[in-house]
C-alpha cells in the first residue's frame, strides 16, 4: 500500500495549505483553520481536507473494511486535552461491507484545552487516516500549528461543521437503552435494545466499547415494534473475556434520509 507524508503549517491566523506537491492524488486539498479562542479559555480549529471526487475518509469508528483514524499529540506544547467534535456520518458500502465516513470533504472541529490560557498552543501530531475509493490509501499527516490565545473570531466553515452534529437521545425521543452482555471464547457478546422512534425502512447500528484496543464486528440489528435490538461480538487485545463498562459505550443509529443518533451508555 501507498503510504503519503503530509505536512500542516499554520500561522497565528491564517489557514495554511499543504504544498500540492507533497499530497497523494487523492488528496487535492489539507490544511488546518486557525479557529478561535471561547470564553472558556479553550481554543476551536479544525482540520479540513478536500478529497478528489469520489474518495472517502472514515469516521472515527470505521466500520470492519475501514482504517480507523488515529491522532498522536504527543509533542505538542501547552495543551491539557483534546475533544474532536466529529460531524454526521454516512454510511457506505465497501466490498459487501457497511463502513462510516465522509464523501469528498472532512472539517474535523477540534477543540483544545490550554494548560495555560493566556499562552499560545503549539500543536503538534502524526495523524493516520485512510482515503478510499475501490482502493484504501493509508495517508500519513504531521500537523503543526502555533494557535495564540489572541486569534480571530469564530469560523463559518467550523461553526457549520459543529452544527453539524448527531442526534442526542433525547432529541430522538429514545426512552430507553438495556444492554445485555455475555462472554465468548475469545471476547464478549452485547446485545443493546433499544426503545425508540424508528428512524426508516433500513436502521444501521454502530457500538463502540469506549477503548480503542477493542475490535467491534459489524452490528446486526432489527427491529420489533418500538425496540431496535443490535447485537455485537468486542474482542480485547488479549482475546479473553472480559466485563464490558456499560457507561462507556456508545451506540449511533443511522437511519433514513441521513438521520443519525448518538447514544451515550445503556442499562443493565
Amino acid at each position: 500500500m501507498v503510504r503519503s507524508a503530509l505536512f500542516l503549517a499554520l500561522a497565528a491566523l491564517m489557514p495554511v495549505a499543504a504544498p500540492a506537491e507533497q499530497l497523494p492524488e487523492v488528496v487535492q486539498r489539507a490544511e488546518v483553520l486557525p479557529g478561535w479562542r471561547t470564553p472558556e479559555g479553550t481554543h476551536i480549529a479544525a482540520l479540513h481536507l478536500t478529497l478528489a471526487p469520489g474518495w472517502k475518509t472514515y469516521w472515527r469508528a470505521p466500520g470492519e473494511a475501514g482504517i480507523p483514524p488515529r491522532f498522536d499529540w504527543a509533542g505538542s506544547e501547552n495543551l491539557a486535552n483534546v475533544r474532536m467534535h466529529w460531524p454526521r456520518p454516512q454510511l457506505f458500502e465497501l466490498n459487501g461491507l457497511t463502513t462510516v465516513g465522509y464523501h469528498d470533504e472532512l472539517i474535523l472541529p477540534l477543540e483544545l484545552s490550554p494548560r495555560n490560557a493566556a499562552e499560545p498552543i503549539v500543536l503538534m501530531a502524526d495523524v493516520e487516516m485512510g482515503v478510499c475509493n475501490e482502493v484504501c490509501i493509508p495517508v500519513s499527516l504531521k500537523l503543526d500549528a502555533h494557535l495564540t490565545a489572541a486569534a480571530g473570531g469564530p469560523d463559518a466553515a467550523i461553526r457549520a461543521a459543529l452544527t453539524d452534529k448527531p442526534e442526542t437521545a433525547a432529541e430522538a425521543g429514545v426512552r430507553d437503552v438495556r444492554c445485555a452482555a455475555e462472554p465468548i471464547r475469545d471476547g464478549m457478546r452485547l446485545t443493546a435494545s433499544i426503545d425508540m422512534p424508528r428512524l426508516g425502512a433500513d436502521e444501521f447500528a454502530v457500538i463502540e466499547a469506549g477503548d480503542p484496543t477493542i475490535w467491534v464486528a459489524e452490528a446486526t440489528s432489527e427491529r420489533a415494534g418500538g425496540a431496535l435490538t443490535s447485537v455485537t461480538d468486542m474482542v480485547p487485545s488479549d482475546a479473553k473475556p472480559f466485563a464490558v463498562d456499560r457507561s462507556k459505550l456508545t451506540i449511533t443509529v443511522f437511519g433514513d434520509a441521513g438521520r443519525v443518533v448518538e447514544i451515550s451508555g445503556c442499562r443493565g
